[in-house]
């Protein structure tokens, strides 16, 4: 009924009861579902009498009023998996079993082809306490190091497995078209020819090895395959910028550089440098065929926001606050352009939590703070379903850093109340 509060944790109100009706069917409330069916909508407000699943969702998508709060069982309230249900104003509708099974094959082979041909000495460099991989061999007199990737137990069975990796690499590209296939199939979002092209380049050269992450939308739309949710329309539709950031510490410390300069990979691509206040120090490139943008961003750690070095990826970049937040501990995943792209992306939560914190910092409160906001909702709606304890620690991180941190959530959150109340839902869960 019409302002009855949903279910799915104890703070959001008595849960309607569960009954057992004839022919193994369940109802809630005044909704019958089928157990085998997967096309079920959970919502605040019901039509009266009881309706087939088939009916419901027919019913809801024509004829329901929209609502403000999350509304879903969990499983041990209601056993069954569901594939959709409603948060807000959007349908959240999960991906196939074998579009998940197809996405996850095509990450581990691209894992596994990012490692280069050939190996001459392996071996782990410390910095800054962490653990790196490097690859040492001698070209001429030269001893060059080249670095391959953060140690851990992924990287150490891929070094394992290095021979039987290379003999079959040809096999493992095939691979990844057939897999490619099957992902256009089932209807996941590909990149278009331009913004494909300038991140296969960019990957090629090492960019992302190096430990550039991909932001913004283009992360965005990652996060389809990294959730297995179909993404709405309006939040993932192409953008024309690729924004790319990384730390500067970082880029000094790994002490290697990218295969080839990126004004020259650029060049080829027909982008030209965009002039900026500083002579030399160029951070964003525009491709003058198709109007593409590509920006370098790192986070800045003093008071002014301003242009710094990049030696690792030989470009300049934009320096913005709170950046540190978004581009730790990033996660490797595929970019869906021809036969895949391994690229680095935000951690989901990390990036809903930061989109809170850009849509109030923007300084002219347009379609881009709508944007942010609307990705935030669309994330957090989903991680407090599938990854609530990550959803948590996001959220509390970023709480914990300080009070310019909390004022531009909160400010945020001001404009999402349904969002607000589920975070304090999950910070007051782990007291």
């Amino acid at each position: 009924m019409p302002g009855q509060r949903p279910f799915g944790a104890p703070s959001f109100g008595r849960r309607p009861e569960i009954t057992e009706p004839e022919f193994g069917r369940r109802t809630i409330g005044n909704i019958r579902l089928d157990p085998y069916s997967t096309n079920y909508a959970f919502r605040e407000y019901l039509p009266s009498g009881p309706l087939a699943p088939t009916e419901l969702s027919g019913h809801l998508e024509t004829t329901c009023p929209t609502i403000n709060t999350l509304y879903f069982p969990t499983r041990a309230q209601y056993p069954y998996r569901t594939n959709n249900y409603w948060y807000g104003k959007i349908m959240v509708s999960y991906h196939s079993p074998t579009g998940v099974a197809a996405w996850t094959d095509l990450k581990r082979s691209l894992k596994d082809d990012s490692l280069p041909d050939y190996l001459g000495a392996p071996y782990v460099k410390t910095i800054n306490g962490r653990k790196y991989w490097y690859d040492q061999y001698r070209i001429g007199n030269d001893r060059i190091h080249r670095y391959v990737g953060e140690d851990g137990p992924e990287m150490r069975d891929r070094l394992s497995r290095h021979e039987a990796i290379s003999r079959n690499r040809e096999q493992s590209r095939k691979n990844r078209s057939r897999l490619m296939r099957i992902l256009r199939a089932e209807d996941y979002l590909v990149s278009d020819v331009a913004n494909g092209q300038a991140v296969s380049a960019m990957a090629k050269v090492g960019v992302f090895r190096l430990g550039g992450t991909l932001v913004g939308t283009q992360a965005f739309r990652c996060y389809e395959g990294e959730l297995g949710v179909r993404l709405p329309l309006d939040q993932a539709a192409m953008t024309l910028d690729i924004d790319i950031a990384s730390f500067e510490r970082l880029s000094i410390a790994l002490d290697d550089v990218v295969d080839r300069p990126l004004d020259e990979v650029f060049r080829d691509l027909e982008f030209e440098p965009v002039p900026t206040l500083d002579p030399g120090k160029t951070w964003k490139w525009r491709q003058t065929t198709r109007e593409t943008l590509v920006e370098f961003l790192t986070p800045s750690f003093e008071e002014a926001e301003e242009i710094r070095s990049l030696p690792a990826l030989g470009v300049s970049a934009q320096s913005l606050h709170f950046l540190n937040y978004l581009i730790a501990e990033p996660i490797q995943v595929p970019f869906l352009y021809r036969s895949g792209v391994l690229v680095q992306v935000p951690r989901p939560e990390r990036y809903a939590i930061h989109k809170l914190i850009v849509a109030d910092r923007r300084r002219n409160r347009d379609l881009k703070s709508a944007k942010d906001l609307a990705q935030a909702e669309y994330l957090i709606g989903i991680l407090l379903r599938d990854r609530p304890d990550d959803l948590r620690e996001a959220y509390e991180t970023a709480m914990d850093a300080g009070p310019a941190w909390r004022r531009h959530i909160a400010s945020s959150l001001d404009k999402i109340p349904s969002v607000r109340e589920i975070l304090h839902l999950t910070e007051s869960s782990s007291k």
